[in-house]
């Protein structure tokens, strides 16, 4: 695996973290990965339509869950990219994928945690 990027401002967050609400992360999922938009609210949909039938509000706080983990990432380039090459490396399946998916728990439990989740 490659190191992290030398220059420690290379991972400075593009945005502030957002409020973990669905209108604060749709404007940071918006301004930071607009192609995902319609992911969003089509994650958003099904959320709202499964919290009503269940009568429950997990399927909202799994879908501000996700997202928060996903803009936590997101804002950071380096960490973004770093990920992004890491699902590669698994997916290509020519080499051992334990260190890769040690890599991906961890940028996800540093998302978690950014997003005080």
């Amino acid at each position: 695996m490659t190191a992290p990027p030398a220059d420690p401002q290379a991972d400075e967050p593009l945005i502030p973290m957002p409020a973990l609400t669905p209108g604060a992360l749709r404007t940071a999922v918006e301004s930071l990965t607009p192609s995902r938009m319609p992911a969003f609210v089509s994650d958003l949909v099904d959320a709202t339509t499964s919290a009503q039938q269940l009568q429950s509000f997990a399927p909202l706080r799994t879908f501000v869950h996700t997202w928060g983990v996903f803009v936590a990432i997101q804002r950071r380039p380096a960490r973004a990219a770093r990920l992004r090459h890491l699902e590669e490396v698994v997916s290509a399946g020519l080499e051992d994928p334990a260190d890769a998916i040690a890599e991906i728990r961890k940028i996800h439990a540093d998302a978690r945690a950014e997003a005080g989740l």
